[in-house]
């Protein structure tokens, strides 16, 4: 793959870098009432955007097919809802032991109250092809899940209802979130024909509108020199991830294979992506609105910056290997049936 073909495809990991390098030449310029003025581009209209963005693309008529799959979306939904966010509470109960920045254990607590992203985990397992449907109605019906259960589990672990109201959050995601993600579905009712011929290039607007709030959230960490981050606790935290990731497949893997189970091999596939992958294009604007004036915000986000792109690559990198398990075993459920009785 050639340099611009690689620049092409991972544009925005290369983007997250311009936009952080950017706010710490210049964090005036998107600081609340500099000429970015975040308060009110960031905290209504970019955030607004990207939900109406999420409700205009979610293909919500085409998941019926998975609907009735109820045990799947049972195990996928209560793993990453429940079971992701204690089993990161009790890991970092023992990391508080170490020398590890705390506003960044704070950051790994939120990766674990995220909803699963609305695109990734849905790539990844058609690349394998596995259960297609199942990984779209568990992504969309997570994000939606996701509106109301993250605030829920962010106040309950990170306890910021002391600083910052719960009716305003809630107002606040009301407006910012539910709304625009109701009116996105609602236009798309009217759209559909429209969009499925011109097929917009939501993934992309999306992900440039993230891009100006890491930007934004960035200033404001660069223009207080009271904050540090020392690179062991950086490099601590990329390894930990990456750890965390890998442990959580492994373990979704030996549920969803379990006899008892009663999961086809392309059921696995959706669950090991769908139950381990975490939404940035969600978390991050729920981050702004629940953390809202925290000067440690950007802190906070840093292990969610890393985990996005980390759960991209080692799932490209795990594409070929999971491909090759799954056709070994729906050849050796084939051959099974084939036996004469």
């Amino acid at each position: 793959m050639g340099l611009l073909a690689r620049i092409r495809k991972e544009w925005f990991i290369i983007g997250i870098v311009a936009v952080i390098v950017s706010a710490k030449l210049q964090p005036s310029f998107g600081l609340k009432g500099g000429p970015l003025r975040p308060e009110f581009t960031i905290t209504y209209v970019a955030v607004s955007a990207i939900f109406f963005n999420s409700g205009l693309s979610l293909k919500t008529e085409e998941l019926t097919s998975a609907l009735l799959h109820v045990k799947l979306h049972l195990f996928v939904q209560s793993f990453t809802l429940v079971f992701f966010p204690v089993a990161m509470w009790l890991c970092i109960k023992i990391l508080a032991l170490t020398s590890i920045n705390t506003w960044l254990l704070r950051g790994l607590q939120t990766v674990g109250c995220m909803p699963p992203p609305v695109s990734s985990a849905v790539i990844l397992t058609k690349a394998v092809g596995g259960n297609e449907a199942a990984a779209i109605f568990n992504s969309a019906f997570g994000s939606f899940l996701g509106i109301i259960v993250t605030p829920l589990l962010l106040l309950l672990f990170l306890g910021s209802s002391s600083s910052v109201p719960f009716s305003s959050i809630f107002s606040q995601l009301f407006m910012t979130v539910v709304l625009p993600l109701i009116l996105g579905q609602v236009s798309r009712r009217f759209l559909r024909d429209w969009l499925e011929r011109r097929k917009p290039p939501f993934g992309v607007i999306s992900s440039l509108v993230l891009l100006m709030i890491i930007y934004t959230t960035f200033c404001e960490t660069f223009s207080n020199p009271d904050i540090e981050l020392d690179h062991l606790s950086l490099l601590l935290i990329t390894f930990i991830i990456f750890c965390i990731q890998l442990s959580f497949m492994l373990l979704t893997f030996v549920f969803s294979t379990q006899k008892q189970s009663g999961f086809t091999p392309a059921d696995t596939v959706a669950i090991m992506f769908c139950a381990t992958h975490k939404s940035l294009t969600l978390g991050i604007p729920m981050l702004k609105i629940v953390f809202e004036g925290y000067e440690h915000l950007s802190l906070i986000s840093v292990p969610l910056l890393i985990y996005h792109p980390a759960q991209i690559l080692l799932g490209s990198i795990l594409v070929p290997t999971i491909k090759s398990w799954m056709n070994s075993r729906q050849k050796g459920v084939k051959l099974t049936d084939l036996q004469p009785i």
